[in-house]
């Protein structure tokens, strides 16, 4: 049941390290809102690297954020969140790998390679929390925009990337549990002897000692 377990938490990790990149570099983190509009002639949309244009005929242009000091606060903070996010899920990735019982890779202990698979799923939660901390964050300053009735600007609404960024980093926060708990399982059913590496001992029976014996012993 815990290589089960962990197994189906390495993957659920791997699958939302490449759905978060998928995120990172989606250009829908927020589009122009149509509230309002009878007739749209262009559409704008961002994400943290640039902003699109896209007329009525679907040709896009896009341009890239010049200048990382001239940008607000949240939109480089979330940058580096993300960064963050990739390489703590490719080491993460890397030690997993390593802790997995089914790969002879590293050591060859079922003990070192749960430690090493429970540091892996740690780097995984860390990971995800990253992912979701960048991900609310800009949603949340999108949704503040949108609600604010000084704001003078365009208004934008929570765009596909956002959502993929939520599914990214739920499903590494989930897996690196998975990863934590197969590793708790084990350790508990060592505490409770029921736990052999190199499969349950054979039981021995002998024979007790027949009453004729036992008198002769002490004669």
């Amino acid at each position: 049941m815990s290589t089960a377990l962990e197994v189906t938490g390495f993957f659920m990790c791997l699958v939302g390290w490449m759905v978060t990149g998928l995120a990172v570099a989606n250009d829908y983190w927020k589009i122009s809102s149509v509230q309002g509009t009878v007739i749209i002639s262009n559409r704008l949309y961002e994400n943290l690297w640039h902003a699109c244009g896209e007329d009525s005929s679907g040709k896009a242009n896009c341009q890239d954020f010049q200048s990382m000091l001239a940008l607000p606060v949240h939109i480089q903070a979330c940058r580096a969140l993300t960064i963050i996010a990739l390489i703590l899920g490719l080491v993460g990735i890397i030690l997993s790998t390593m802790g997995l019982k089914c790969i002879k890779i590293g050591s060859k202990t079922d003990e070192s390679k749960g430690k090493t698979m429970v540091i892996g799923g740690i780097i995984f939660i860390f990971a995800g929390i990253c992912t979701m901390v960048a991900v609310s964050w800009y949603a949340a300053r999108v949704v503040a925009e949108f609600n604010d009735p000084f704001y003078g600007g365009v208004k934008f609404e929570l765009g596909t990337g956002l959502y993929i960024g939520w599914a990214g980093a739920a499903l590494c926060i989930l897996g690196g549990a998975f990863q934590c708990s197969a590793y708790q399982r084990v350790s508990q059913a060592k505490d409770k002897g029921a736990y052999y590496p190199g499969g349950k001992p054979k039981t021995i029976y002998t024979a007790a000692p027949s009453n004729a014996e036992t008198s002769k012993a002490y004669v």
